[in-house]
């Protein structure tokens, strides 16, 4: 039997989540699909915990929508009553401006923007943070004391949870693979059930190249990314917040985050891993993955040499060619549109996301060029961390 709705949103992530409620609080009635449930395993909102940070090099864009987005999480996190967010700041490890124009280029939008930060030399870091073994290389630091760490499979559950308060209705089902021209006038899920709307928007992160084969089966690339947790010494707090912040470390490609919750100190490279299904793919760690990291934080971290591995997550990014989001009306349904590729970056930014999503519905007017179809290539070259 078929249903109507005046926007229809497919994929209860962070992007989905947040463009739901605003449309919702722009006065449409909205559904909500999802095939697994908001923050389940298999997403790339899943997940423990995600950084939120600021520092985005000289892309300017999404260190202004990082500042909004903080805001409004919490603002949602006051409004549940749910603390889902860690102050811990976040520590950039820094080499000279000729190896590391990127937090060189992070301090300049910061300067700008007015953004909180300090930089630290060499000295300061040693002194503030003895717990953490440096090399030659790391001649400054730059530290966000304002950024920190969003709790995220929760996070997302209340965003779900506040936008079905305000009249969001949510729905756990599959949608089929979709194609075609002119309008599209209802989606198919497994069970026979046609669900019809006015509007579309399809924020569906790893799973856009399988709803969209033609379209995107090229452009968006679901690769598999391996985080672990790692059990600290009894007694220790000098893992643990206040003591040692979130950090990003962008010579070694890796980053982690303090002991949050009794979970351990998670740490992670941030290389892009192979392909991966995000319905079928093996979610248990390599070993290769395991030793890579624990080399890492055992150099990084002496005291936790040997220390044991407390969980171990296998999540995806879905990555587009450069690393920009994918925000775009379809080419040929023109009342279709289009919300992900998160790039492994995109959790923190579901508020302006949502907001984006919802002027462009409502209201028109361009795209953000690097936001567009039409930048996304089908070889990847990564521009954004």
């Amino acid at each position: 039997m078929p249903h109507r709705f005046g926007a229809l949103v497919i994929g209860a992530g962070s992007f989905g989540a947040w463009t739901a409620r605003e449309l919702r609080r722009r006065g449409l009635a909205v559904t909500l699909l999802d095939a697994y449930g908001p923050g389940n395993s298999r997403s790339s909102s899943g997940g423990e915990s995600r950084i939120i940070r600021m520092g985005y090099g000289p892309d300017d864009i999404y260190t202004r929508w990082a500042m909004r987005d903080l805001e409004l999480w919490r603002e949602l996190f006051a409004q549940t009553g749910q603390p889902l967010f860690h102050r811990t700041g976040v520590l950039w490890f820094a080499r000279t401006q000729a190896q590391d124009p990127y937090n060189s280029a992070s301090l300049d939008a910061f300067r700008r923007l007015s953004v909180p930060h300090q930089t630290l030399t060499a000295a300061d870091l040693k002194r503030l943070y003895p717990q953490i073994a440096l090399d030659e290389r790391i001649t400054w630091a730059l530290l966000e004391p304002e950024s920190g760490v969003l709790m995220a499979r929760r996070a997302v559950a209340a965003v779900v949870e506040q936008a079905i308060r305000e009249g969001v209705e949510y729905r756990c089902s599959k949608v089929a693979p979709t194609s075609g021209e002119g309008r599209l006038e209802a989606v198919l899920t497994p069970g026979g059930d046609s669900i019809s709307a006015e509007t579309f928007v399809f924020c569906c992160g790893p799973w856009l190249g399988k709803v969209f084969p033609e379209l995107l089966g090229d452009r968006i690339f679901p690769t598999r990314q391996e985080v672990f947790f790692f059990g600290l010494p009894p007694g220790d707090q000098r893992l643990g917040p206040p003591a040692l912040p979130t950090w990003i470390d962008l010579g070694e490609e890796a980053y982690g985050m303090p002991d949050l919750e009794g979970r351990g100190l998670k740490a992670a490279i941030d290389r892009h891993g192979p392909a991966f299904d995000p319905d079928t793919g093996s979610r248990l760690p390599t070993a290769e993955g395991a030793e890579g990291v624990r080399r890492y934080v055992a150099r990084r971290f002496p005291a936790l040499q040997g220390a044991p591995v407390l969980e171990a997550r296998v999540c995806q990014y879905e990555n587009t060619s450069s690393g920009d989001f994918l925000l775009d009306r379809h080419p040929t349904l023109r009342n279709v549109w289009l919300a992900g590729g998160g790039s492994g970056h995109g959790f923190k930014h579901g508020p302006s996301v949502g907001d984006y999503m919802t002027k462009l519905i409502l209201e028109g007017g361009p795209v953000e060029p690097r936001f567009s179809l039409v930048t996304k290539q089908s070889v990847q070259k990564r521009q954004i961390f």
